[in-house]
């Protein structure tokens, strides 16, 4: 009888866990909460880090105080634009000899698709500060060649996934019901 007692415990508290790791993965992104993976994202970019941060490029795209100051309101379309400039800017002309590099960049371009279409129903609206905000980072990567900013551009990705970290939605401790 003690034994079936510990072992219930014990599942209840692995349980417990992996539901607070499952709300864990969720961003509230003002009124739309979508999931994001952002450790699987990490260890992606980790994989690629030491070839995309050595490139020795001075410009910045995305300087964390700046993505901090985004309205509150302006985070999911915010996010929609940088995704949609990842996936179609800067992942469409990144390449690297590398096939581990290539692997994670394809992973890493698949989840933010994955999350760009979890954000679609959301209908975000943006405005013109956001649109400004997105248009000064296209413009500081137009001006270097397309194959260098787009290296530069992956070597940031932590700038913006420790910006998506800060919508994590607080860890519950209760079991999630889907």
């Amino acid at each position: 009888m003690i034994i079936l007692l510990v072992l219930s415990i014990c599942l209840l508290v692995i349980i417990t866990s992996l539901a607070g790791l499952a709300q864990s993965r969720r961003l509230r992104l003002g009124g739309c909460s979508v999931g994001a993976h952002t450790s699987e994202l990490r260890r992606h970019y980790n994989a690629m880090r030491p070839d995309v941060v050595s490139i020795g490029i001075t410009v910045r795209f995305l300087r964390l105080p700046t993505l901090r100051n985004v309205e509150e309101g302006q985070s999911c379309c915010f996010l929609q634009l940088l995704l949609r400039f990842y996936i179609e800017r800067v992942f469409s002309s990144y390449s690297s000899s590398g096939l581990e590099d290539q692997r994670s960049a394809s992973a890493l371009a698949n989840a933010f698709f994955s999350i760009r279409r979890e954000l679609k129903p959301c209908n975000c609206q943006c405005t013109e500060e956001t649109h400004r905000l997105m248009d000064s980072v296209h413009s500081e990567f137009i001006k270097l060649n397309v194959t260098l900013a787009s290296v530069k551009a992956v070597g940031e990705l932590d700038t913006m996934m420790d910006w998506m970290e800060s919508f994590r939605q607080p860890h519950q401790t209760g079991l999630l019901m889907r």
